[in-house]
């Protein structure tokens, strides 16, 4: 079968792993030079611990198990078991990890409360002070900045994988793209996955979507010189993420935090810096300015954690991603033509659940 991938970011390349595992043939299309959405511009989490129960979860932890065997045969993407801590500074925070362990989903997350104590022996560099941590076994992460490049190289051995950066596409038909080169790819079956592109050829296939768009601000520091051996989050995270009840935390957050929509991710690259994050900005049309405020407030809340200053802010970004508007929704997966799959909307869980869903639209397509 001839497959024509259009997106070169996280899930158009999960489904081009998919089809060339399943022994096809692959023309994957980016018109960029290299991907450089809200696939590279993420924590490189995968994040299994706040999901919702149900499809949200069952994707995470389907693709958690997948990211470990891609990472076995891809050494390139980076991808360390490491879990989590989300600490918890408040008995209101507390209270809120204690009624996640009630959960009937707790035990397939790996999710337990530690002491302070047993927190810092799991994690040394958490060295402020807390009541608690929530522990959750099965997050992990991945190097996003350099996972893309890594996989590709790995489905160019097979000798049936060809990767066309640079290239829109202009147009899709059942059994064909043509992109801007003037190029025509002849298809059985096409993917498009272009991220948060979706004007001009996405919406006229497909005009009434139902997604969003969400802005972030992130960045990542000079390296830690000690090793961050979990990923870290902030009580904050409990309001963002949807399987924790949120209304159990009845102090109002910092008011920039509130403004900003904001939580504390913390995640340890490879060469020691420590992307931190982020910004939720929901209305349109988005401000263009990276702000300084949310950078000054991450900084003293990961200080804090850390009990010792974050090393110096080395880059600063804002990304946009795709976001189904019913927040049930894992991704938006359709048909516009026969033979034209659009996969798009899945909010903050590109990086995590992408291996899953590839698999599915493969399965559902009969790949």
């Amino acid at each position: 079968m001839r497959i024509v991938i259009v997106g070169g970011g996280v899930l158009g390349t999960m489904h081009a792993w998919w089809a060339i595992e399943r022994g096809h043939q692959v023309v994957h299309l980016e018109r960029e030079a290299e991907a450089r959405g809200a696939s590279v511009r993420n924590f490189g989490l995968v994040w299994v611990s706040g999901r919702l129960d149900g499809p949200d979860v069952e994707t995470a932890l389907r693709a958690r198990e997948l990211w470990e065997g891609i990472g076995a045969a891809v050494p390139g993407v980076g991808f360390r078991p490491a879990g989590s801590l989300t600490i918890c500074r408040t008995e209101a925070e507390v209270a809120v990890a204690e009624a996640a362990l009630r959960e009937e989903s707790a035990g397939v997350r790996g999710l337990r409360l530690l002491s302070r104590a047993d927190a810092r022996a799991l994690n040394p560099a958490l060295g402020g002070e807390f009541l608690a941590a929530l522990h959750c076994e099965r997050d992990a992460a991945v190097e996003s900045r350099v996972a893309l490049p890594a996989l590709r190289a790995h489905m160019a051995a097979s000798g049936r994988y060809t990767w066309l950066p640079g290239r829109e596409v202009r147009d899709v038909a059942t059994g064909s793209v043509r992109d801007d080169h003037g190029d025509t790819h002849e298809a059985d079956q096409v993917v498009l996955a272009t991220g948060a592109w979706l004007g001009g050829l996405v919406r006229e296939l497909a005009p009434d979507l139902p997604i969003r768009k969400v802005r972030l601000q992130m960045a990542q520091t000079a390296p830690l010189d000690t090793p961050l051996t979990t990923a870290v989050a902030d009580g904050d995270s409990f309001r963002y993420y949807p399987f924790f009840r949120s209304e159990g935390l009845t102090e109002p957050q910092a008011p920039i935090a509130a403004e900003h929509k904001m939580q504390l991710l913390m995640v340890q690259r490879l060469d020691g810096g420590l992307t931190i994050g982020d910004t939720h900005e929901y209305e349109h049309p988005f401000g263009f300015d990276v702000v300084e405020p949310p950078y000054d407030h991450l900084t003293e809340v990961a200080s804090a954690i850390l009990g010792r200053p974050l090393p110096r802010i080395l880059r600063r970004w804002a990304g946009v991603y795709a976001q189904c508007l019913d927040p049930r929704a894992v991704l938006h997966r359709s048909q516009p033509l026969p033979g034209v799959w659009l996969v798009t909307g899945p909010g903050g869980r590109g990086m995590t659940g992408s291996p899953a869903m590839a698999e599915k639209t493969a399965e559902e397509a009969g790949w």
